[in-house]
């Protein structure tokens, strides 16, 4: 809705927002592209497209096919599986796994790397196959066009021009086609005649209203956007009311679709995922290059060892790296991907996008179709005196029936129907007799119905924009004023405003015509609203009180926008209104620190919609845009994720990264949902990992110093790494506790290095102090300090990080309350690996034995202030 007054449904919404200037420029060099001219007139373009209004010949028009080609959009051509997997190698952390395998298989340490380069294959096939499948899916949701159109051509040169259906693809520019009511727009057509001709532009504007179209630009009525170019119709948008004869512009691939959908993406910039990924990745990648040259420094100059510690250096980073995560993030968000389709059918395109929709912390949206449905309803009918008046409404009622009826209207427009739809009975108890249909330039139709208890008299029932039907009534200037500021008021407050006239005329039999519309008595106005979403209020508040900030970024007036929000309770402050005019005067800083106070972004472009979306981002925001026009396109790339319908145009949804079932913000709240659900899995198994990992190799390097022998041969390491990451899968599945999914899933690569620091270091202390328990108690007979060291060790290692599993996990409580998960059965299991591989048939092969039972006590004494310090620990960084 681009004006408050508004005559009818038909022209009540207003042009729709400009395409995007990208569009424009993406288009090819060619005759056909005469509409790009500014203000060319008809004779211009058919000279342009050498052609005339009585179309081309039959052999011009298979010439020019042969020359333009088929009328056909550029297929989307899949992304192969293979390069899908060559694609996942970009991950940081496979790409470091890959390396350390690598290194792992040129020291010869065969083990180390095949686990290794497995689990870098493994990440690669899931990624890949989880996004194959999303391409296949939304390959599945395009829509098809229309098959054939009604084009006028001529056998031959001289010969009349015949009227005929021909396919769609064979169209060409300079073909002369015909509209009517329900026909798909077959190309970028030019309109040489049309008859209350209005089209629906949402797969290329987004805006649901119907836009009137006419042949002739009219004085300021036409925008600055290409799709507001009244003589234009473009491929993509389809006929609600009129005929309309066009001439062809434009064809396949040199269309205006095809050029937004087909034009060069761009880098397109990191999101929250990427962002915090690559944080993590860094702060692990100096570690690990630090970590061997530090052991084998060390071990060098305190022990005399040389190259023979290199296996254990490498070892010593492996054991740093977590191995598992490009498999468990994969699993973790694949299920989630997975259990969004078939339960809510959203559809994730691009994995990493579920974990940003779980970091997300403002949504940026339009009004129309989301917030509210795609059609109006009566708020309320007053007198002159502004007072409520319910024979206003009846007269406005009468006015639409008749004019369906007697105009051979194929059905009512929006706002028709809301008004039939408030008074059904006012309609049927009048006797119609004429109709002068609605069209753009009057901006107001009119319905001649017999008068009741007057034989011989008819009245003329006007209704309409309020300023032409005000400028028809008798009445002096300050009564026109006195209305007209009635009506502003009406408008400012985010109505849709129609006034109603009537006049009483001696009955005739010739035809009424608009000369007729004079001399009217002012009877009153009907003021509409949107039909508020019936999910939209609830879906808005779980949002808010989940920690998501909704924006409104709308091409409608600013009054329309925050009736919505109001009525649907959407906090609005005072200053937060912004419109398009105030955006373009501010510097990216400015924009970025007005944006954070500010909810209703009105008079929106699409350029102004990337804008806003790209200083929320700069703000340090996650953003989500949920957009379904081809002009929503520069947004939906400029946000963290971008969210379309399964409705939306082609190019909204190849360009989104999550495909809602609906335009409805419950489908969000889901995704969001799993989306936290998958990044809480995702943060707690590094906190869990990293920190048992970091204190490990702090213990190590510091036992390597201290010890005569190695702390741990290689082969345990790995093996105690393959124990403790296999366990870790069981985060895959766990269930976060719902404060967890309360507050957007963001990681923080700060945060997680204090994280770290105080549970590695924690994690340290008690590995050393393991050691001094193990060289103070006996060996018990067995005469082998060595493996007795490695062995108990071993089994300490992998207890405490079956605790820092089960005390670390997403829920504060450490599990209490709850029954055992998959994280509280994995940590058992780890815990009784530990004591059982070193008595097990497998001890020997690893370089260990059985502990003798005086080794338990010592080693439970370690474990228990262990516990606790964990515990007291994790309280005082959650509070």
């Amino acid at each position: 809705m681009r004006e408050a007054t508004a005559a009818s449904g038909r022209d009540a919404a207003g042009p729709a927002p400009g395409a995007t200037a990208r569009a424009g420029r993406n288009r090819q060099a060619d005759g056909a592209r005469a509409e790009e001219r500014p203000g060319p007139g008809v004779l211009e373009v058919l000279r342009a497209l050498e052609t005339g209004p009585r179309g081309l010949t039959e052999a011009e028009a298979g010439r020019r096919l042969a020359r333009f080609g088929d009328n056909v959009l550029p297929a989307r051509r899949e992304v192969p599986w293979a390069r899908l997997c060559v694609r996942s190698l970009r991950d940081p952390f496979t790409a470091v796994l890959a390396c350390l395998g690598l290194v792992s298989a040129a020291v010869l340490a065969w083990g180390t790397a095949s686990v290794i380069l497995l689990l870098v294959a493994v990440s690669c096939l899931l990624r890949a196959t989880g996004e194959h499948r999303a391409d296949r899916s939304t390959a599945r949701l395009r829509e098809l066009v229309a098959t054939t159109a009604t084009v006028s051509r001529r056998p031959r040169e001289d010969a009349a021009p015949v009227s005929r259906e021909v396919p769609v693809d064979e169209l060409v520019p300079g073909d002369v086609v015909r509209l009517g009511p329900g026909d798909l727009v077959p190309a970028d057509v030019r309109l040489l005649r049309a008859s209350g001709l209005t089209v629906h532009q949402s797969a290329l504007t987004g805006e649901s209203a119907a836009v009137a179209k006419h042949a002739d630009d009219l004085p300021g009525g036409t925008g600055s956007g290409v799709f507001e170019r009244s003589p234009y119709c473009f491929l993509g948008s389809s006929v609600a009311t009129g005929s309309a004869t066009a001439v062809v512009t434009a064809t396949g691939a040199r269309t205006r679709f095809a050029a937004a959908q087909g034009g060069p993406p761009g880098r397109r910039e990191a999101g929250a995922f990427d962002r915090s990924v690559h944080g993590i990745s860094w702060i692990l990648i100096r570690f690990m290059l630090l970590t061997p040259p530090l052991v084998l420094m060390a071990n060098a100059a305190l022990r005399g060892r040389g190259l023979e510690t290199l296996p254990f250096a490498v070892a010593v980073a492996v054991g740093l790296t977590p191995e598992m995560l490009p498999v468990l993030v994969t699993v973790c968000l694949a299920r989630g991907a997975s259990l969004l389709a078939r339960t809510r059918g959203v559809i994730v395109k691009r994995l990493p996008a579920l974990h940003d929709i779980g970091a997300m912390d403002v949504l940026c949206l339009d009004k129309t179709g989301t917030l509210t449905q795609d059609r109006p309803v009566v708020d309320r009918s007053f007198g002159a005196d502004g007072r409520d008046d319910p024979d206003v409404l009846r007269w406005a009622a009468a006015n639409a029936w008749w004019t369906l009826q007697l105009a051979d209207l194929p059905r009512p427009d929006a706002l028709d129907e809301a008004l039939l739809e408030a008074d059904t009975d006012a309609p049927m108890a009048y006797d119609g007799v004429a109709a002068v249909p609605f069209d753009p330039v009057r901006r107001l139709a009119t319905a001649v119905i017999r008068t009741p208890g007057r034989l011989g008299t008819h009245t003329l029932v006007v209704k309409g924009d309020v300023h032409s039907v005000l400028e028809r009534c008798a009445l002096d200037e300050a009564q026109r004023e006195r209305y007209r500021a009635l009506a502003a008021r009406a408008a400012d407050e985010g109505l849709r405003v129609l006034a109603v006239a009537t006049a009483e005329r001696p009955a005739r039999a010739r035809d009424y015509t608009p000369a007729d519309e004079r001399g009217l008595a002012f009877r009153g106005l009907v003021t509409l609203r949107d039909a508020l979403a019936p999910t939209a209020a609830d879906a808005l508040r779980d949002l808010m009180d989940g920690g998501v900030t909704v924006k409104v970024l709308t091409g409608d007036h600013p009054g329309t926008a925050l009736r919505a929000c109001r009525d649907l309770g959407v906090p609005v402050p005072a200053d937060g209104v912004l419109t398009a005019g105030r955006v373009d005067t501010l510097t990216d800083a400015e924009l970025s620190d007005l944006v954070r106070r500010t909810t209703v972004f009105a008079r929106c472009t699409p350029e102004h919609k990337a804008r806003i979306t790209q200083a929320l981002r700069a703000g340090g925001h996650t953003v989500g845009f949920l957009g379904d026009g081809v002009n929503d396109l520069p947004a939906l790339r400029a946000a963290d994720v971008g969210l379309a319908p399964r409705d939306a145009a082609d190019v909204a949804r190849e360009g989104a990264d999550l495909v809602l079932a609906g335009k409805d913000l419950t489908a969000i709240a889901h995704a969001i949902a799993a989306g936290r659900h998958a990044g809480g899995n995702i943060a707690t198994y590094l906190r869990v990992t990293l920190s048992s990992n970091l204190g490990n190799v702090v213990a190590m390097l510091s036992a390597g110093l201290l010890l005569p022998f190695l702390p741990m041969l290689p082969a345990q390491v790995l093996a105690q790494n393959l124990c403790f990451d296999a366990a870790q899968l069981a985060f895959a599945h766990d269930r976060p506790h719902p404060l967890v999914l309360r507050r957007p899933a963001v990681l923080r690569p700060r945060a997680l290095l204090r994280f770290l620091t105080g549970f590695g270091l924690l994690n340290a202390v008690a590995d050393l102090a393991t050691f001094g328990v193990l060289a103070l108690v006996p060996d018990a007979g067995s005469g082998d300090d060595e493996t007795l060291f490695h062995s108990g060790w071993f089994t300490e290692n992998l207890l405490t990080q079956a605790l820092v599993m089960f005390l670390l996990r997403g829920d504060r409580d450490g599990g209490r309350g709850r029954r055992p998960g998959p994280v509280s059965w994995a940590a058992l299991a780890l815990a009784v690996i530990g004591l059982a591989v070193p008595p097990s048939p497998l001890g020997p092969v690893l370089g260990l034995t059985a502990l003798p039972p005086v080794y338990y006590l010592p080693l439970a004494a370690v474990l228990v202030p262990y516990a606790v310090g964990l515990t007291v620990l994790r309280r005082r960084l959650d509070t």
